[in-house]
């Protein structure tokens, strides 16, 4: 079990943290959320809900990786699986 915070700036930096926890557990949810929204649009062959899903998920990722929500490797990452899905739906109904 871990020890608690006995300084003041001790205590400081772990209500700090469970605040930072918290953002950017929503902000990683909210990601999430709209990538899968994105995907079950383009399998349900609505491209242009799909598409709007899309950059708002690229944005939200964008902006995760400006802080320190996400490293920019593993936004770049979910971006690039992302588009490769859609792509790979949205191709498929096109042709």
């Amino acid at each position: 079990m871990a020890k608690s915070a006995r300084t003041p700036s001790a205590m400081k930096r772990h209500r700090q943290s469970l605040k930072r926890r918290a953002r950017n557990r929503a902000k990683k949810s909210m990601i999430k959320t709209f990538s899968k929204k994105a995907v079950a649009a383009a399998e349900a062959g609505d491209k242009e809900r799909a598409l709007k899903y899309m950059r708002v998920a690229e944005s939200l990722i964008d902006k995760a990786a400006k802080g320190s929500t996400l490293h920019w490797r593993a936004a770049a990452r979910r971006k690039s699986r992302l588009m490769q899905r859609l792509h790979k739906l949205l191709g498929s109904l096109s042709a």
